[in-house]
């Protein structure tokens, strides 16, 4: 019997981090796993399967047998990552803290790093890789910045412009230049993390997109791309980088158009 693992036929399988949130469905009012759709439904347009990745107990001992299963790692939006990982005082404005999903998401970080799993991160992702890289945060852009342009509210994105750096991996997806974006955010990168680089600003100089060098597949933006049904070029990559994964693991190398990904 072949192994779902080693299954040539067998599409790339991308995990997504959710929260635990109350849901209500019928007669039940419980805590599930939370993810808007707009996420899965960008990795599966994208030729790769979606699986969901719950905030666990014993962290890195789960990690270690998720991402066994996983060809690449999405780290997704949501609330504010904890201060306290960098050594800062709480800001009134800052989330309360969701410990759970922090250590969950840094535990999937490290794994999938130490195993060449290809990660993209989005919004408090990129958020996230910068902490546990040993970066740190401006907690309320409105008072570093001067501004309310990457948060407007009411559940509706802003549109910013970033102007990507040429020669890059992101560069390689989405182009040089200018590119507008979906922003929902009040927090931002303050120090930058030893390893990163990065590659695209506003030209307010707020860092809106981080990658590492060398082989490894680390991209993180800080906006939303999963709101762009339209251009899924950064999605298509991580499928791309997936399916190459996954290719080394089992040998078989197949044409990227099998998954409907660009080489």
């Amino acid at each position: 019997m072949v192994s779902s693992a080693s299954d040539p036929s067998r599409t790339p399988v991308v995990g997504l981090t959710t929260y635990l949130e109350r849901a209500k469905q019928g007669v039940w009012d419980v805590r599930a796993s939370f993810l808007p759709q707009q996420y899965f439904d960008a990795v599966t347009a994208s030729g790769a399967s979606a699986v969901l990745l719950p905030p666990q107990p014993r962290p890195e001992q789960a990690a270690a047998a998720v991402l066994d299963g996983l060809d690449g790692l999405i780290l997704t939006g949501g609330l504010d990552v904890q201060p306290e990982l960098y050594g800062a005082e709480r800001h009134p404005l800052t989330d309360p803290a969701r410990a759970d999903r922090d250590a969950w998401e840094i535990a999937l970080l490290a794994g999938a790093r130490e195993r060449g799993i290809p990660v993209f991160g989005i919004c408090r992702g990129l958020q996230l890789i910068n902490v546990a890289m040993g970066g740190t945060l401006h907690q309320h852009l409105p008072e570093a910045l001067g501004t309310e342009r990457y948060r407007i509210g009411g559940g509706v994105f802003a549109e910013n412009v970033v102007e990507v750096d040429a020669d890059t991996r992101l560069s390689g997806l989405v182009g040089a230049g200018a590119l507008t974006v979906h922003s929902y955010h009040h927090q931002g990168v303050d120090r930058v993390a030893d390893g990163l680089r990065v590659t695209a600003r506003t030209e307010d100089g707020l860092v809106q997109a981080v990658e590492v060098d060398g082989d490894d597949y680390l991209v993180a933006v800080q906006w939303h791309p999963e709101e762009n049904a339209e251009d899924r070029r950064l999605f298509l990559g991580l499928v791309a980088a997936a399916a190459r994964y996954r290719a080394s693991r089992t040998g078989v190398l197949e044409s990227p158009e099998h998954h409907g990904v660009p080489a």
